[in-house]
């Protein structure tokens, strides 16, 4: 396999923030195979490339990023995946190299967010028939639904099996009726509800109760990339032999030897290989390996669920909406419930993204394009009757 050898080294820009070079490991310099174009890819391709091994990233995809992807089709930078840096501290190896590279966050919460990343005070939310929910209702049931919470954590001490977020909410409210809530309070409970199934991508009837809350949050709250995610990229993938459209089919493990065959038949050889594909990709069997994975792998690919998010980015000629960073519609069912990322606050740019979890963003992806912008309008027309048509849209899936 042919891999560019460059020694010009490492940029300033990563000084400090990515490991140096190491002591080489043979006379001659080691081979790696990156499979897979990612942050997790190419993180491993810089963290490589920058200790002294030859290094080729394959990309299945005609770009980099993977789930973080910025799009300028709008004149301006949106990210229609990862959007926000999540601990704005030292301890994440991001921050340093996103001040570094000069770019701006923009704080929509603080240190005090489990679940959420936008403080109280940046919603406004609305029922169906686009009356304004009162703020105090809101932070009578947000403080409602932090009790419920943590009453589940009882239920989880009680049972050895593991329950779904949703059945422990469940036993909650029969054992505690006081915590139940009716007419508008039970929907803001329920776009709560809503809110922390898009943190975790899944529905509330798939999110673990044994291990919902064991994430170790980074301090330093949460920042939205104003500038995208897109610069991180080409700072990371610098100087990185980069083959794109390259669909790996199957991995070899042979002797000393890892041989790696694309869509095309073409093999490339290595010293060794790092697999970064979505898990997505692992439980579909895209990709052959030679010998098997051990069944201990295969097991946890298996078991391990899948979240999904979707966006539908709508541009507008003018601004008609309030300026808070996000509005949310409630409803009797956290299915029902919506909420838009407004840009135009962070960023300038009179954008709203519409942010869908679960199955919500499964059944979106059975829409085309213009269906699902057409859904999103419809959300907004529930906050704003007399909503103007968009100019453009964008969905984070493409059908």
């Amino acid at each position: 396999m042919e891999i560019k050898d460059d020694d010009s080294g490492s940029s300033n820009l990563f000084d400090g923030i990515l490991p140096p070079r190491l002591g080489r490991l043979h006379s001659s310099s080691p081979s790696v195979i990156v499979i897979g174009g990612g942050i997790s890819g190419i993180a491993a391709a810089r963290f490589l490339h920058n200790a002294s091994f030859k290094v080729l990233l394959l990309e299945s995809r005609d770009r980099l990023g993977g789930r973080i992807h910025t799009d300028y089709s709008f004149g301006c930078p949106v990210d229609m995946g990862a959007s926000w840096l999540h601990g704005v501290c030292d301890e994440n190896p991001l921050a340093p190299l996103i001040r570094r590279l000069g770019l701006t966050l923009y704080r929509t919460s603080g240190d005090n967010s489990v679940l959420y990343d936008h403080d109280l005070e940046s919603y406004m939310l609305f029922d169906m028939n686009g009356h304004q929910v009162p703020q105090n209702t809101v932070v009578q049931v947000g403080e409602v639904f932090k009790k419920i919470l943590s009453e589940t954590e009882k239920v989880r001490n009680e049972h050895s099996h593991d329950l779904s977020v949703l059945q422990a909410i469940s036993i909650v409210l029969d054992r505690h009726p006081e915590l139940r809530q009716e007419g508008l309070s039970h929907e803001v409970l329920q776009w709560y509800i809503c809110r922390m199934e898009a943190w975790f991508a899944a529905d509330a009837d798939t999110i673990s109760l044994k291990t919902w809350d064991q994430e170790q949050v980074l301090t330093g709250g949460h920042g939205l990339m104003v500038q995208g995610y897109n610069p991180v990229i080409k700072a990371l993938s610098k100087d990185i032999d980069i083959r794109l459209n390259h669909r790996v089919k199957r991995i070899t493990n042979g002797y000393n030897k890892v041989k790696v065959t694309v869509k095309d038949g073409r093999n490339f050889i290595a010293d060794a290989a790092i697999i970064t594909v979505p898990l997505g990709v692992l439980k579909a069997n895209l990709i052959e390996f030679e010998p098997n994975l051990p069944e201990w792998k295969q097991s946890a690919i298996a078991d391990l669920g899948v979240g999904n998010e979707n966006k539908i980015a709508l541009q507008f000629d003018n601004v008609f909406w309030p300026n808070v960073e996000l509005l949310g519609v409630v409803a009797p069912t956290s299915y029902a419930c919506g909420y838009f990322l407004n840009l135009h606050k962070a960023t300038g740019h009179p954008v709203l993204v519409y942010m869908a979890a679960g199955k919500l963003a499964c059944d979106l992806e059975k829409l085309s394009d213009e269906s699902a912008a057409e859904f999103a309008m419809l959300q907004l027309k529930k906050m704003f009757p007399d909503a103007t048509k968009p100019v453009s849209n964008l969905c984070s899936y493409t059908n």
